[in-house]
């Protein structure tokens, strides 16, 4: 069986170096197995044991590195009581575990000087993003990009995901096929963490009901989302509402229509990285514009949103 498709991986420099992030599952294993097998050598294995499961984690990390060993690639492995943190800052396990290897990939990033991060989600993890933003309250169909750049402690990194368009499946059966080993975390068929019962119970129960495989269907809707929030950003940069020091200005906003008006300011809390954005941040901004209305909002993340002269800008 042929390396699972992805136009990225015949197309991308492999005289570059890139850092892999490698869980020890069967996805980030296949990823790495086909990195290898298409030429890219300058590849550094980045693993963080999160401690969440004991043994099987300190197993998990042994077998990464035995892999970046057999293979021939560099290892940086590190740990991080994810647990400890989600409990002291009052976070979902998902969130701290998310934070704590974005901070891993930076220190990986300093130590290689290497800003970019291939990771192995798939169509079947941007199906269940997708879903998951919408019960959230998202604004549209929101999924994962192929390519993402986001600061981290002052280090600009760029996350790279090559097979959002490649099903689970897929991969696992060109592990089996090809005789690769990967470590099964038990912990993913347990019905304890949102994302698990999503996949597990959720998208299995849709495509019954639907008489379809809900994920293809859910994949192509984040597609077809991506390209119109380009039209919205090239529709954005035309109502030029933001002021000479990049502030919203409320004249201009109110010259808009209405569904223009609230891409602007939608835009300009996600370039201020204001967290968790969805229609009723954008909707208690807006109300700033309205006659008698307060001076201020705090949104999440502690972020305040000033009203004075004729301006909305975030503190």
């Amino acid at each position: 069986m042929p390396i699972p498709g992805s136009d990225w991986l015949r197309t991308a420099s492999k005289r570059r170096r890139y850092l892999v992030g490698v869980s020890g599952g069967a996805d980030s294993v296949a990823l790495l197995h086909a990195l290898v097998r298409s030429g890219f050598t300058k590849l550094t294995i980045c693993h963080l044991d999160h401690r969440l499961r004991g043994r099987a984690s300190t197993a998990d990390a042994r077998f990464v590195e035995r892999l970046a060993h057999t293979l021939g690639v560099d290892f940086e492995g590190g740990r991080a009581d994810v647990g400890r943190q989600a409990e002291m800052e009052g976070i979902s396990m998902e969130t701290a575990g998310r934070r704590e290897r974005h901070a891993f990939f930076a220190e990986c990033s300093r130590r290689w000087r290497c800003p970019r991060v291939l990771l192995a989600h798939h169509a079947d993890d941007q199906a269940e993003t997708v879903l998951w933003n919408l019960l959230r309250g998202s604004r549209g169909m929101a999924g994962m990009t192929a390519t993402q750049r986001i600061s981290i402690n002052g280090r600009a990194l760029e996350l790279i995901r090559p097979w959002l368009s490649v099903r689970r499946s897929e991969l696992r059966r060109w592990l089996e096929e090809e005789g690769l080993k990967w470590r099964e975390d038990a912990t993913n068929a347990e019905p304890v963490a949102a994302r698990n019962r999503l996949r597990n119970e959720v998208l299995p129960l849709l495509s019954e009901i639907a008489r379809r495989d809900v994920a293809d269907s859910l994949v192509r809707s984040a597609v077809s989302a991506a390209e119109l929030r380009e039209i919205e950003s090239w529709a954005v940069a035309e109502a030029n509402a933001l002021d000479p020091q990049g502030r919203l200005h409320v004249g201009r906003l109110r010259e808009l229509p209405e569904p223009l008006r609230r891409a602007c300011v939608f835009d300009y809390l996600r370039s201020c990285e204001v967290p968790d954005l969805d229609r009723s941040a954008v909707d208690r901004v807006l109300g700033l514009m309205e006659p008698g209305a307060a001076a201020r909002v705090v949104l999440k993340g502690e972020r305040t949103v000033r009203r004075k002269a004729g301006r909305l800008w975030v503190e």
